[in-house]
Parts: C-alpha cells; sequence; structure tokens
C-alpha cells in the first residue's frame, strides 16, 4: 500500500520520526557551531562535545533511516533482497555504535568536570586535549569491536502470508547461542548503565 494508505498510527510514527529528526539535525548543527570556537577547545571537554554533536547528529539520522528503511521495505517488495539483507546486518549495529558513542562522550565529558575540580590550578589543559584526541580515536573501535557479533548472527527471512506467494512479510531476525545471548545482555547493560553511573558519580 501507498503511505497515504497507511494506518493513522504509521502516518502518527513517521510525523515524530521527522519532527525528532529536524530537531536533532538542528541541535547537532548550532552544538557544532558553539564547540568549533578555539576558546571552548582549550580542554578536553571542549573537543568531547564537539564529538558528541556529530554523534548525536549521526544517531539521529541511522534513527531516521532504521525507520524508513523498514517501513519503505515492507511497502514496496519489489526492493531488492540484497538490498534489503544489506540493511537488516548493517543499520541496527551503527544505530548502537553512535548510541553508544555518544553515551560514552558524556561520560567522559563528566570524567574530565571531576578531574578538574580535584587538581584545580594544577589541572594540564594540555595533557587533558591530548588523551581526549585519543579517547575519541580509539573509543568507536572499542564499541564496535563488544558488538561485532550482532551482524554475524543477523539474518533475513521471508515469510509467505498468502497461499498465492503474492504476500510476504520480511523479518529481521538475530538467533544467538545461550553463551552469546548472555554477552549481548551483559554488553547491552554495560553500555547503557556504565555512562549514566559515571555521570552520576562525577556530579556527586
Amino acid at each position: 500500500m501507498a503511505l497515504t494508505d497507511q494506518t493513522t498510527w504509521l502516518k502518527i510514527n513517521a510525523a515524530l520520526t521527522m519532527v525528532m529528526f529536524v530537531g536533532g539535525f538542528i541541535n547537532s548543527i548550532l552544538s557544532l557551531l558553539t564547540f568549533q570556537t578555539k576558546d571552548l577547545r582549550q580542554v578536553g571537554c571542549g573537543i568531547y562535545l564537539l564529538a558528541s554533536s556529530i554523534t548525536s547528529f549521526f544517531t539521529i539520522s541511522m534513527f531516521t533511516v532504521k525507520f524508513w528503511f523498514v517501513v519503505l521495505t515492507q511497502m514496496d517488495l519489489s526492493i531488492r533482497l540484497s538490498i534489503v539483507r544489506g540493511g537488516c546486518i548493517s543499520i541496527e549495529p551503527l544505530l548502537k555504535l553512535c548510541l553508544y558513542l555518544d553515551a560514552w562522550l558524556n561520560a567522559c565529558v563528566a570524567i574530565e568536570r571531576a578531574i578538574l575540580v580535584f587538581k584545580g590550578t594544577k589541572f594540564d589543559k594540555q595533557k587533558s586535549r591530548r588523551i581526549a584526541r585519543w579517547i575519541i580515536l580509539i573509543l568507536p573501535f572499542c564499541i564496535m569491536g563488544s558488538i561485532i557479533h550482532e551482524p554475524v548472527y543477523r539474518e533475513l527471512y521471508e515469510i509467505n502470508t498468502e497461499s498465492n506467494k503474492v504476500d510476504i512479510d520480511r523479518w529481521c531476525l538475530t538467533r544467538y547461542s545461550s553463551s552469546v545471548q548472555q554477552y549481548n545482555t551483559i554488553i547491552l547493560f554495560f553500555h547503557l548503565a556504565a555512562p549514566c553511573i559515571i555521570n552520576l558519580s562525577s556530579a556527586l
């Protein structure tokens, strides 16, 4: 069916997704313009926040891509299976990479501010900037390494829902063994809970 013939709920979800994308885009652009100022990047915090404004844009962009990918591939079954399979394998891990990276960058900001409070005038700005650059370089590889199992275990299934094989449901599923499932759960909670705990601890 065309988008105009879809259910009201789908239309509402589509509208909310686009509102979130526009809001996230404006927020990211303003943050990017703000933290491009050299004075705000004299310490690592400014560099982390500049990187966070970029990852925030990628996060909302990947969320929007995922929504429309799911909708369009269900609406139009003529889309090549290789494209659907490629999206199934790549979009969700990339979305998680952006989301986790943004959370850890904000945690780094909180850690540096706490260190700044402890050290006071002894705080080394040059060292702070150097550490920030290394962390921003290494962090994406560490996160991707921790979720590398996801694209490996993702599979695309086609289910014929009508006897004439005209109506086909495509499902992107993950099938983990019990040990991989346990690892996946631990990694999920680690990437979500650890930055939150760091932020709270640093604030205290």
